[in-house]
Order: C-alpha cells, then structure tokens, then sequence
C-alpha cells in the first residue's frame, strides 16, 4: 500500500510539474519570439548591459530606437517545456540608451574611411555597397554595440505561494537576481503583442489590492507607445495600446508636468474622463464607482466650449462639461456642476460662486475672505486690528452681557460692509435695540452741545433709533468712533461710570477691544475702499455657502469644474483655498469620527498660482496640508504646470503618477532626473516638442513608459 501511495502522489507531483512547464512555456512565449531577434548580450553589471547587434536582424525587425524596450533571456523561444524555477527561467527588461564602442570598432571605421575615399565622387555607390567591399567584410561591419539601462526582471511564480497545485503567474523585480558575467543571453525586440504585455503589466497583488480598496480592476486606454519624435510608421509597434487604472489616482498625488499647448490639459482630460467612467464598469464583478472630482479651472478651458483643439473656428463639443454624454439616459445636472464668479451665456446652469457676507452663518468666512485681501496690502496699524477680529463662537444666553457685545460687533462690521458698498439684503434692517448705553448716547449728545459739533447730536439721534438705515449707522459710527479716540471728557466720565459706579458693575469698559478695532475702519477712508476689493464675491440673493455646496457634489460623485478665467486673480486664488479648505476639514471630520471618507481628486491647473512656491516653508498651507495628510482623507491631488521647480520639494516626493510633456530648459528636466527613471528620458523630454508626447510612470507601473496621449472625446469609448 505504501509503495501504491508513492506511485500516485509521483504521478500527481509529475503532472503538476507538466502542467507548471506548460504555462511556463505560454508565458515566455508571449514575450519571446524568435523572428524578433537582434543581438547578443556581451557585458553586463547590476545597472547596465550592452548588447552586440546585426544590421541584418536590425532591418528585420524595424529598427532599434533610442529608448525602445529589449529584453534578454537564456530561455529558448523554440523549448517545449521550462522548468520555471530553473536559474535562468527569467527575462531581463532593457531600455537602449546609446551606442556602445565594440573591440574592433577602430578597425571598422578605419575601413569604413578607406572604402569611402575609394568610392568618393560617385553619387551612385555608397561606401557599404556590395562592389565597393567584399561581403565577409561588410558583414563584419554590420555589427554595432548599444547600450541599455537595465529596468528589471519577469519571471514566473505560483499565484498561491502556499499551494503547490496553484496556477503560474507573471511576476516583475526591479533589479536583477543574477549576475551574468559569463553567460550569453540572447536579446529580442518585443513585437505588438509582447510589447502590450509589457507595458501594461501589473502585479496581482496590485489588481487584488485595488479590488479590495476600492471593488474596482478597470484600466482605460490613455493612448499608443511612441518611442522618438521621429514616429515612423515601420516599427512594428505603432498600435500598441497603453492603458492606466484610474485606482492609481484615487487618494495619490499626480504630477502633470510641461510647456503651454504639449498637451497637458487633454491629459488632464483623459485621466479625468477614465475616472468618471469608473461608474459604469466593464467588468460585471467591479463596484459602481461615483468618484467626485473637481477642476480649478484657470482658463475657462475645461468648464466652456472652446475653439481650443476644434477646427479653430467652431465651438469644440468636446468639452469635459459634456462628459456626462458618455451614457444615455443621464441627467446633466446628476453627473456635472459648473461654478464661477460670473454667469456664462453657454451655460445657463452655472452655479454662482458667491457668498452672502451678511448673513450670520457666513459672518466669519466672509470675514476670512477679506482677511485673505487685506493680508496683501500695506499692514498699517488699523488694518491689522481688523484683521484681528474674530465672529467665531456666537456666545449663548439670552440677554447676557457677552451676547449684547457679540451683537454690537457685529452690528459695526455689518455697517463696514455697507459703507464698502457691499449690497444689503433687502430683509437685513439694522437693529440697535439695548445695543448703546442709554448714559453714552446722553454723554455723546452733551459734548455735541459743548462743542457745538452738530454731527454729535446727529450720531446720537441715530444710535436711539430702534430702526435706523445702514447709511445712518456708517455716519453715526463715524463720529462715535472719533468720540471714542479722541478721549472726549464726557466719553472719560462716561467710561468710569460704566465701568465702576453703575449698578453691578463688572470693570469691564463700555468698548472692548474688538469693537474699536471694528471702529478704526472708519477714521481712514481708504479702509472701506480696501475691504471693497472682495465685493465680487458677494452675493445679497443666496443664503447658501458655495464652499458647502460644492462639497456636497462631490460626496454625489459630481465632476465639479470651477471656472475661473473671470474675476480677479487673488479673489481666485482665495475662493480656490476656501474650497479646499472645506473638502480637507469635512472629509477629515469623517475620518476622525471613525467613518470613511468620500474618495476625492482635486484638479490644480496652473499649480504655480495654487500652490505655494518651493522657497516658500510654509508647511501649514492648506494645498501643503492636502499634499502631505490628503491619502488618509482619500483625497487624491493631480496638480498642473509648467515647471517641476515650482512645486515644493516635499510634495514632489510624494508623488506616485507623473506625466511628462515637453520641457524647454535643463533646470526643469535636472530636477526630474531626481525621481524614478526620467534621467533615461531628459534629452528625448528637452527635444522632442510634439504635442501629446507623453512620459507616464503610475503607481502600478514599474518604470517609466513614453505614450502618445490619444485626443480626448466625450463620446469615445475606451
């Protein structure tokens, strides 16, 4: 019986070796194919190789590119079977850098020479013509040396480590785990098909991993592999599709870097148009997908019909506010919001990106907002202390003492807000009712008489009103103010009365701290004229705050498109940091009350004007804050611009996708060099200017991988 147990479990042992051999010979065969042979590999170290090739097997296969794929393997393409885990059942992928000298080069070109000089005149021969040499010779001077960069290794495992019956998979390693001094490796050029396979390689522990963060293992095309800015069509390659997964992006920061019109924002479109589409997978086994997205949009470029990358005439349909039409039925308003300052004659569902300063619930952010304007001016003395000024923590009790204080302050700030010439809502009628001390408003009025300063009189007219108007309010504070600063006799009695002879004094003064600060704004008339640069941003018609509004749609899984190519550059800026600021504080409520956040991608366009600048240390910057904590918020950042050195160093290096198009200057592609594989690529990025030649490296790729970006359209499929 033992020995019957032995026979079985061998023969059961032998077909899953045989079974093993058979998917490691499919395996190999898709990558290895023997009529893609090119050279041999003769010299080797842990980073580079070089390889001896043949004009003969170069013509053969098209062509060897600077920066085209290779790969070298000891593995026979014509074996029936291989054993996967033998030494040397692996292939290297490599990356041609340049040429290399071969021993015999010297020799070579020295012929070369000769035989020029012997046929030198004649426009019908050239040198390497078969009567200008004998054929041993001009084989020999066939042969070439190139050198690559080595990217890393595929080989085979079991999928289930811990089962041996479990299926072979593809497996990628960054390096080399052997050193091959002394063996000879025979080198391919990978055609179409191969090509698609290595590209697009992704790791199943990354698809498995996708799958359990987010239900989701969709891949979109993002365009073919282009290899030279010289893209002949004889490559054999030049339909090899290259595909991302938009999981990539979520909750990861992506960099979009290259000069105006290299096609940077139909990347953007391309990358934002694969998310959206995450909800409506092909894969019947994947999670329905609604990831919000929003787009600051600088350029009115993505949020309005342009003639930009039309036929320069027309309106170009394809605008990424009609993503939407991808499926029908859909509602337009259920898939896309627009936001701007000003209204738009093409689109009549823009949202409005005001906010109404008066009203108490927005008191503190329009308050910030000003803020944000008044911290680029001069920062003379009364600016400062009304910027100082805080409507944070309404006090609560009614009829208290710090109740009546919060409701005077903000009874001045509104009045500011008047004189500023920010519009009144129709229902906001000021109201003074127990707000001024019966013995300042006599004390006003006596000095008025003493001084025979009828202004005094008028202001304390007003301030007994139980109604009084805004523009009466701004007056009467005008001359409160100066009653106050100019420490009038009457104003002093008053004050020691109030603060220790009244009944149930407290020691407090009748004005504390805020309220003249509120009232300094008056003494300078230039005061009101700097708090009305913000008036662009208000609104006397809506009750809503548009910061919570757009945060809403994006918890809907809303593509959100903020336009701004109107309105003022610094308003833009600080509605763009106020926007962000509400998505990072509620998603980050969410996260601390132990649920989980919404997965959201923010768009930065032109970056440079966003995000603050590389000197800047600034660690506590809101776009900083999103950059460095955003992956535990699930926020993802996909930020655009012109020059890798504006962006701070800090957020550079925690970057996972990189998009490189065209950059001019060797200060820019220096600083690329420091990350991933791109040294490879900075002559090829600083050269070739052709529009939508793109280097991509995303968080499931191993290496850098150049793509011609296909032009975005609404209705393409993927």
């Amino acid at each position: 019986m033992q020995g019957s147990d032995n026979i079985i479990e061998k023969a059961i042992e032998n077909t899953h070796q045989n079974m093993h051999a058979r998917d490691a010979k499919n395996w190999f065969s898709l990558l290895i194919q023997p009529e893609q042979y090119v050279g041999e590999l003769f010299s080797v170290n842990y980073e580079t190789a070089k390889v001896q090739i043949h004009d003969f097997e170069r013509k053969k296969v098209g062509g060897i590119p600077s920066l085209c794929f290779l790969i070298a393997t000891r593995i026979s393409p014509n074996s029936e079977s291989v054993d996967f885990q033998s030494e040397d059942a692996s292939i290297i992928l490599l990356r041609v850098k340049d040429s290399t000298p071969l021993p015999h080069d010297a020799d070579a070109e020295r012929i070369r020479v000769e035989t020029a000089q012997r046929i030198s005149g004649s426009t019908d021969t050239h040198w390497d013509y078969k009567d200008a040499m004998d054929a041993k010779t001009r084989v020999l001077l066939g042969y070439a040396g190139i050198e690559c960069r080595i990217i890393g290794t595929f080989f085979l495992d079991l999928l289930d480590e811990n089962n041996s019956q479990s299926k072979l998979g593809l497996k990628f390693g960054c390096d080399i785990s052997n050193y091959y001094p002394n063996r000879g490796l025979k080198v391919y050029k990978p055609n179409g098909e191969a090509l698609e396979n290595i590209v697009n390689f992704i790791d199943a522990a990354n698809l498995n991993d996708h799958h359990e963060k987010y239900g989701t293992t969709e891949k979109v095309s993002l365009g073919q592999i282009r290899y030279a800015s010289t893209n002949r069509k004889y490559q054999n390659v030049d339909n090899v599709p290259v595909y991302i997964y938009p999981a990539d992006l979520l909750a990861q920061k992506t960099a979009l870097f290259g000069m105006t019109r290299t096609g940077k924002s139909n990347t953007t479109k391309i990358i934002a148009k694969s998310v959206y589409e995450l909800r409506y997978p092909e894969n019947p086994k994947d999670k329905f997908l609604r990831i919000g997205q929003i787009i600051f949009d600088p350029n009115g470029e993505y949020a309005n019909e342009n003639v930009q990358d039309a036929d320069g005439k027309s309106l170009n349909a394809n605008a990424l506010k009609n993503i939407w039409k991808i499926k029908s039925p859909v509602l337009k308003n259920d898939e896309v919001a627009t936001y701007g300052i000003t209204s738009h004659p093409e689109d009549p569902d823009r949202k409005l990106m005001l906010l109404n300063f008066y009203l108490d619930d927005n008191l503190q952010e329009g308050k910030e907002i000003i803020n944000a304007t008044l911290a680029n001016t001069n920062q003379v003395k009364y600016i400062t202390n009304f910027m100082q000024v805080s409507f944070d923590n309404r006090p609560s009790g009614h009829g208290s003492s710090e109740l009546t204080r919060y409701l005077r302050k903000v009874l001045v700030y509104r009045a500011i807000l008047n004189k500023a010439g920010f519009k009144v809502p129709d229902n906001l009628s000021p109201r003074t009712k127990k707000l001024f001390n019966r013995e300042l408003i006599k004390a006003l009025r006596s000095a008025g008489q003493e001084e025979n300063d009828a202004e005094f009189e008028s202001a304390a007219i007003i301030l007994e009103k139980e109604k009084p108007t805004w523009n009466e309010l701004s007056k009467a504070f005008e001359v409160l103010e100066r009653f106050i600063r100019s420490n009038n006799e009457k104003y002093k009695s008053f004050e020691t009365w109030y603060v220790s002879e009244r009944p149930k004094a407290s020691g407090d003064t009748w004005a504390d701290d805020d309220f003249k600060k509120l009232l300094g704004i008056f003494e300078y008339k230039n005061g009101t004229r700097l708090i009305g640069q913000v008036i662009p941003q208000h609104s006397s018609l809506t009750s809503a705050d548009y910061a919570d509004d757009i945060y809403m749609d994006l918890v809907a899984g809303k593509l959100v498109i903020i336009d701004q190519s109107m309105g003022d550059s610094e308003l833009n800026s600080m509605s763009a940091k106020r926007i962000i600021s509400r998505i990072f504080e509620k998603n980050k409520e969410r996260f601390i009350k132990g649920e989980i956040p919404p997965d959201i991608i923010v768009y930065a366009e032109e970056a440079h004007n966003i995000l603050p600048p590389d000197s800047e240390k600034d660690y506590k910057d809101i776009w900083v804050r999103t950059a460095k904590e955003g992956a535990k918020l699930r926020i993802g950042l996909v930020y655009i611009t012109q020059e890798v050195s504006s962006i701070q160093k800090n957020i550079l290096k925690n970057t996972a996708n990189w998009f490189i198009c065209h950059l001019n200057n060797t200060d820019e592609t220096r600083e690329l060099c420091k990350f991933y594989d791109f040294k490879d690529f900075e002559p090829s990025i600083r050269r070739a200017q052709d529009k939508g030649f793109v280097r991509v490296k995303t968080l499931s790729n191993y290496f850098v991988i150049p793509v011609q970006v296909k032009k975005f359209d609404v209705l393409e499929g993927n």
